[in-house]
């Protein structure tokens, strides 16, 4: 199967591979969690919620392995760094009571994916306490177990926490695919730059896409 990609076309067995949303919670596109705390219009994360659904389906159509992560962590603070607690100035720190629960704690619902991408069962859920998926986290051995060498990559911030996986996967020899507009950030030039870097130099971390080439991509060849 070919995928019309930047900066080239990319051949992917889609037994091979995975699709994987990160972080579209609650706490992150909606009033009143981390997002908006930190100052930020969490409506402009919007825009990637019918690409992500778009994506979701052709997955689940395909038999993809289908995987979403949360970024979050543990009720007694343990796992979530004293710098990163302590960092900036927002209006309500990680773990503080908000109109969605206590921000970003395991468990709470602000803490949860959004209703529209809930994941069905059988769909790995990755609880992450950083910014990269793949830091102690059980995603690299969920994806080894079943041969996984391509994941196509969603969700938000797209310079944040898909840029960190992407990173770390691109280290770990995965080939890692950006789907444009699956991917949003408060900072629409940083959401730009941050899929230019991917792309840049021949694909330094991986290539760039869309959901309206994977769904090409998945489309019956004519007679």
């Amino acid at each position: 199967m070919i995928l019309q990609a930047e900066p080239s076309p990319i051949a992917f067995d889609p037994a091979r591979a995975a699709l994987v949303l990160i972080d579209m919670q609650r706490d992150f596109l909606e009033p009143g969690g981390f997002g908006e705390t930190l100052g930020n219009d969490v409506g402009l994360l919007h825009a990637a919620i019918g690409p992500c659904r778009t994506a979701l389906s052709l997955a689940r159509a395909a038999g993809m392995l289908v995987i979403h992560t949360r970024e979050g962590h543990r009720p007694d603070l343990s796992d979530a760094p004293p710098a990163k607690v302590a960092r900036g100035a927002p209006s309500q720190r990680i773990g503080d009571m908000g109109p969605m629960g206590r921000i970003l704690i395991r468990g709470e619902p602000g803490h949860d994916i959004i209703p529209a991408l809930a994941p069905i069962p059988g769909e790995p859920v990755i609880d992450k306490p950083g910014k990269g998926a793949f830091y102690a986290t059980e995603l690299e051995p969920t994806l080894r177990h079943r041969s996984i060498d391509t994941l196509l990559v969603g969700g938000v911030t797209t310079e944040v926490c898909v840029h960190t996986t992407i990173r770390e996967g691109n280290d770990r020899g995965f080939r890692c695919v950006a789907l444009a507009d699956c991917c949003a950030s408060y900072f629409p030039e940083f959401h730009a730059m941050g899929l230019a870097m991917i792309k840049a130099q021949g694909g330094i971390f991986g290539w760039v896409s869309d959901s309206a080439a994977l769904a090409a991509a998945f489309a019956p060849s004519p007679a």
